[in-house]
């Protein structure tokens, strides 16, 4: 039978000193041995594998050691300590709640509390996983904790806090365990690494401390996983294929594709992955991780929030530099976005690889995005400078007379003015156009646009009540068309329609679902792109009261015809 003992357990921590990542709580509770302030409960709450059991234990041992060292240490030598060492301690005792989680198993505690301790001053009580309790069991271990012997301390260790009675959680001293840092577990791995003669670089001790996600337990598990898997010598290419966890180097060279646009290169690259069994959602938030360390990589003084070895983080450095922060910010973007909408994606990996597309084309050069002026604009003119300087674009649009000025006077023109002057074809100066010939100087100006006429205000309030006519099939909006007030005014060069409701919620409703298509469809009516509809709100002193009760309506009628108010009071009717 072989006597290999787990890590887990071989090196778990016997003393405050050796306690890992929870310093804090260590010196508190040494200091309350110290001196001499002990509670009677105390309730450990954090995650899986932090050391809250081991603390407990530690905690234990230590209240009663006879000979504690000088930093409030165990001595191992009295018979308190050595009886705990073999498992024969009667006066320490572990209880697994969730095994024994009756009532009937608080009671059997509760009388064995009454015994004083055989060794040492007090007798403590462990009670993990104690959030298995059943309530009655709650109820019933209430009273003992409360007001328990003198010699007797509880302490309670959960994972999960929040399952507990606040009249349990009110009866104790509560400490919250911290998930252990990456470098504490790398630190801490390559101390044990070093012990069990292990040859293993800090790349795969990093990977090992990120797949325990803060667990110390769980780091030591998948390191005999590893050592395992590999022998004492240890190799990164193998300890990333043992774990099924995603090499680095695919998210750099993606990000290279990236910066060169090369969306093909991305592609075969996905395929890659997925071929080996990676999940796909799994890549992107690789992906997304990836980016949010460049833009740490790339901002000064966040170093300490990159938890990785030196050698990545100076790649992680060396091509932050190469990229802009609005490329990171913008392929964040898009890989937040492709994470959220994955799961609703009828084709998950066309989703991805569209991704993956919208990231290559965000460096793109500003030609692959905008279009030549030849390819919109087939007739316009174009200034011809020297033959040295002649560009593509202008080679390939058909009719275009060209001016040539001196040589003296050729200067590149901007792409954007360029654009501007051919669509309205005034920015040619007059020399310019006396060089011309005089025909094709004549076809210049008859092909500029006309000069677009506004409408009068009365043509504008005609075509808005046959506005308001098209949409008979809505009466609520004919109505609310035709019957409104409506104003026309000329500002800045546009006419402006503004038509008025009776409130703040119609408002709404016509800004959101109609006012576009309205705007739309009295330009058309008018035939001028310069109109522009506005709503707006009646003020409320203005709105005239609309009678709606019966009551109210014949005092309305009386009000309005004299012999209808002479009739009711001939006859003595009653309207109310």
């Amino acid at each position: 039978m072989s006597d290999y003992i787990v890590s887990a357990r071989k090196y778990r921590p016997d003393s405050f000193e050796s306690l890992i990542g929870q310093d804090n709580i260590a010196r508190t509770l040494s200091n309350s041995i110290r001196r001499g302030q002990l509670a009677h409960a105390y309730l450990f709450c954090g995650p899986r594998g932090v050391g809250k059991t081991t603390t407990a234990r530690i905690f234990a041992k230590m209240i009663n050691c006879a000979h504690p060292g000088p930093d409030m240490e165990p001595c191992g030598e009295c018979e308190s300590c050595v009886s705990f060492q073999e498992g024969r301690s009667y006066c320490i005792h572990e209880l697994d709640a969730a095994s024994n989680n009756s009532v009937e198993d608080i009671k059997t505690l509760m009388e064995q509390v009454q015994v004083p301790p055989q060794v040492g001053r007090y007798s403590v009580y462990i009670i993990d996983e104690v959030h298995m309790l059943s309530q009655s069991a709650f109820n019933a271990f209430l009273k003992t904790l409360e007001e328990p012997p003198a010699h007797a301390i509880f302490i309670l260790a959960t994972t999960e806090k929040h399952k507990i009675l606040p009249t349990i959680l009110s009866r104790c001293q509560t400490y919250d365990f911290n998930r252990i840092s990456i470098p504490d577990m790398v630190r801490n791995l390559r101390d044990i690494a070093q012990k069990e003669k292990v040859t293993i670089d800090d790349e795969s001790l990093h990977v090992i401390a990120s797949k325990a996600d803060g667990a110390m337990r769980d780091a030591l598990t998948i390191f005999d996983q590893t050592v395992a898997f590999c022998g004492t010598d240890v190799k990164y290419e193998d300890v990333i294929r043992n774990l099924n966890v995603l090499d680095h180097e695919y998210s750099f060279q993606m990000v290279d594709d990236f910066l060169a646009g090369n969306y093909a290169g991305a592609f075969l690259r996905f395929d890659e992955i997925l071929s080996k069994g990676f999940n796909a959602l799994h890549f992107v938030g690789s992906l997304s991780t990836h980016l949010r360390n460049l833009v740490v990589a790339k901002t000064g003084g966040l170093e300490p929030l990159l938890e990785l070895p030196d050698s990545l983080k100076q790649r992680y450095s060396q091509q932050a530099a190469r990229c802009s922060n609005a490329f990171l910010f913008d392929a964040l973007g898009i890989t937040t976005d492709c994470e959220t909408r994955y799961k609703a994606a009828v084709n998950p990996r066309l989703h991805i690889e569209f991704a993956l597309m919208k990231l290559s084309y965000l460096q793109a050069r500003p030609t692959d995005k905008i279009p030549s002026p030849a390819a919109v604009i087939p007739s316009a003119p174009s200034v011809i400078p020297s033959a040295a300087s002649v560009s593509p674009a202008s080679a390939v649009i058909p009719n275009a007379p060209s001016v040539i000025p001196s040589e003296a006077s050729v200067s590149p023109a901007p792409a954007a003015p360029r654009r501007r002057a051919a669509k309205t074809g005034s920015a040619l100066s007059m020399n310019a156009i006396m060089q011309e010939k005089p025909e094709e100087a004549a076809q210049a100006a008859a092909s500029a646009p006309a000069e677009v006429r506004l409408p009068d205000d009365e043509t504008l309030r005609l075509q808005w009540k046959e506005l308001a006519n098209q949409y008979s099939a809505k009466p609520r909006l004919a109505s609310m068309l035709s019957s409104g007030k409506v104003e026309v005014r000329e500002e800045g060069g546009l006419k402006v329609v503004e038509f008025f409701v009776i409130n703040d919620s119609q408002k709404q409703w016509v800004e959101e679902k109609m006012l576009r298509e309205l705007e739309g469809k009295l330009r058309d009516l008018v035939a001028c792109p310069k109109v522009n509809v506005l709503v707006s709100v009646i003020p409320q002193e203005e709105v005239s009261k609309v009678p709606y009760m019966p009551e109210e309506k014949a005092k309305d009628l009386m009000e309005k015809e004299p012999s209808v108010r002479e009739f009711v009071a001939a006859m003595g009717l009653d309207t109310k």
